[in-house]
């Protein structure tokens, strides 16, 4: 997993880490965005802001280094039961945005979901 993390780093050049989350951020918004109007979903992410119409991510979201696969592995079951700690589903795969059905079953409904590892 480090080896991967460094890898991506090198390939940037001399970008930072803010730029490379900005492009993730971007480029996931718009694929959310793609999703979000087909299922008519779109309206509940609006915004009121002068440089966007919706809204996706937090802003100043925090950033944590994913230095090992133990790291990585944590902050992904994290990620997963955020929904099934919230009520909203009782398994994590359940949860329909969420890349649990992915490593469980490997069924991705999204079309760009890649295993961390590669």
């Amino acid at each position: 997993m480090c080896n991967h993390i460094h890898i991506i780093w090198q390939a940037k050049g001399n970008n930072s880490i803010k730029k490379i989350q900005n492009s993730f951020i971007k480029h996931t918004s718009k694929e959310f965005k793609k999703l979000l109007e087909k299922d008519n979903n779109l309206k509940a992410y609006e915004v009121n802001a002068i440089d966007r119409k919706y809204n996706f991510w937090q802003r100043d979201s925090l950033n944590i280094e994913l230095f090992t696969a133990e790291v990585f592995n944590q902050k992904l079951n994290y990620i997963h039961l955020n929904p099934v700690k919230a009520g909203i589903c009782n398994l994590s795969e359940e949860y329909y945005f969420s890349s649990a059905l992915f490593y469980e079953k490997g069924i991705d409904h999204f079309g760009f979901i890649q295993h961390y590892l590669g």
